[in-house]
């Protein structure tokens, strides 16, 4: 996500979207093990920017568990991504049929 970032110079703020992607293809890549510190770094490089950033990602935890062994890994993978976004951010909103709710 380097590019990403040294890209948002000038810009009054910065939309990445989407995390959930991110986690699937690294999961893809077979590179899951790695991802929380890669993402932790990023979260870290991202706290440094003056433009604010906007991080989306998808809830995949509120449904069924999925039935697959790779399916829970990535609800697994991208809950603890989404944790880690969550606690570094200043606000955090859920988003449920278009309609928003603060929950930090």
């Amino acid at each position: 996500m380097d590019p990403v970032l040294e890209a948002t110079h000038g810009w009054g703020a910065v939309l990445i979207d989407s995390l959930t992607l991110w986690a699937s293809a690294r999961m893809l890549k077979g590179d899951e093990s790695g991802t929380l510190r890669e993402f932790e770094r990023f979260v870290g490089r991202v706290g440094m920017l003056p433009e604010p950033v906007i991080l989306v990602s998808d809830e995949v935890g509120l449904g069924v568990v999925p039935e697959s062994a790779e399916g829970r890994r990535f609800r697994d993978l991208l809950g603890l991504v989404n944790q880690r976004a969550a606690a570094a951010a200043e606000e955090v909103h859920l988003c449920v049929a278009g309609i928003a709710q603060r929950i930090k």
